[in-house]
């Protein structure tokens, strides 16, 4: 037998050892660049994972800063919503109690009532009590002494 002769059998055999090779080259080359970019597709998922981190974190903040605003803006609204409680609470109690400028007017409208019921003209009732000529009036009309109807209408047309 010489080098060169080869059978059909020796052949085949050859022929599936170098598809054989082939093959697993070809399937090493492939598992290579799919674990390359197996690697890359790790790598991207990484960086987006830590730039969706980053991100979160930064929401985070602002959520803390934003809670933070909204504690004082419900502080501030309380402490208003306190003062204006009280200040209505003020002005009810205003409006219930006389105020001491009236309390102290009313003895003067006690001098001009007792004045209009003993028939005093208007003049004197408005410079000694120091009402106006409309107030002095009307004491005169719901305090004084019965009038006729003449002089009710000389009196309305004054």
């Amino acid at each position: 037998m010489t080098l060169f002769q080869i059978t059909p059998d020796n052949a085949l055999l050859l022929g599936r050892a170098i598809f054989l090779v082939f093959c697993f080259v070809l399937a090493a080359v492939a598992f290579t660049r799919w674990r390359r970019s197996s690697e890359r597709v790790t790598g991207l998922f990484f960086e987006q994972n830590t730039k969706l981190l980053q991100r979160l974190s930064k929401l985070e903040e602002q959520l803390a800063t934003n809670q933070e605003q909204l504690a004082g803006a419900r502080e501030q609204i309380a402490a208003l919503d306190e003062r204006l409680k009280a200040e209505r609470l003020e002005n009810s109690e205003q409006r219930r109690t006389p105020a001491p400028a009236t309390q102290a007017a009313a003895p003067s409208y006690q001098i001009a009532i007792r004045l209009a019921k003993s028939g005093a003209p208007r003049e004197e009732i408005m410079s000694s009590c120091g009402l106006s000529r409309q107030e002095a009036e009307l004491v005169q009309r719901l305090h004084g002494p019965a009038r006729t109807a003449g002089a009710a209408r000389l009196a309305v047309a004054s």
